[in-house]
């Protein structure tokens, strides 16, 4: 059984290293980091999860991010990820429960959307994630345009185009 707790309770060179062995230094090349990139993770959605023994064993991270439309009109949305898991540890459900207190700790009086890049199966059999709205949003590099996917209380408020990047607001 895991601990869930702030990330902001865990040392920054520990989540480092974590993001590392799950997904290799190179991480920070990818798009995912360009749509965040300048922003800070919000620490009241981001969590890390303890092993039985207390040890790190993984973390996840949202971001303010927006949809800027065609007008250039910003929508603001949550990024959710990393979601990062040691790879010993994969497996055993502790993706899953960083999840699930990401997404509980978003206020439903005033939840936006989230996006994420994925595997669409997984995100959207458990979390309600699609890659419906997003067919065309554009990002600040290359990804595969069926694993950018959202969740949102209301989709039909949703930009049918735009290009996702940082929230400046």
């Amino acid at each position: 059984m895991s601990t869930i707790i702030p990330l902001a309770d865990v040392e920054t060179d520990l989540v480092e290293r974590l993001l590392d062995a799950a997904f290799e230094p190179e991480r920070r090349q990818r798009t995912a980091y360009k749509v965040r990139a300048g922003t800070e993770f919000l620490p009241a959605l981001s969590f890390a999860a303890l092993d039985e023994s207390d040890l790190l064993a993984g973390t996840i991270q949202c971001w303010p991010v927006a949809l800027t439309d065609p007008a250039g009109r910003a929508h603001p949305m949550i990024m959710v990820g990393p979601v990062a898991v040691l790879p010993a540890l994969q497996t055993r459900g502790y993706g899953q429960a960083l999840m699930t207190a990401s997404l509980s700790a978003i206020d439903p009086r005033a939840a936006l959307p989230q996006v994420l890049v994925g595997d669409p199966d997984y995100y959207g059999r458990f979390f309600g994630f699609s890659s419906a709205p997003t067919g065309q949003w554009d990002l600040p590099g290359p990804f595969e345009r069926h694993r950018l996917l959202c969740r949102s209380a209301n989709p039909a408020v949703l930009p049918p185009k735009g290009f996702l990047g940082p929230w400046r607001g």
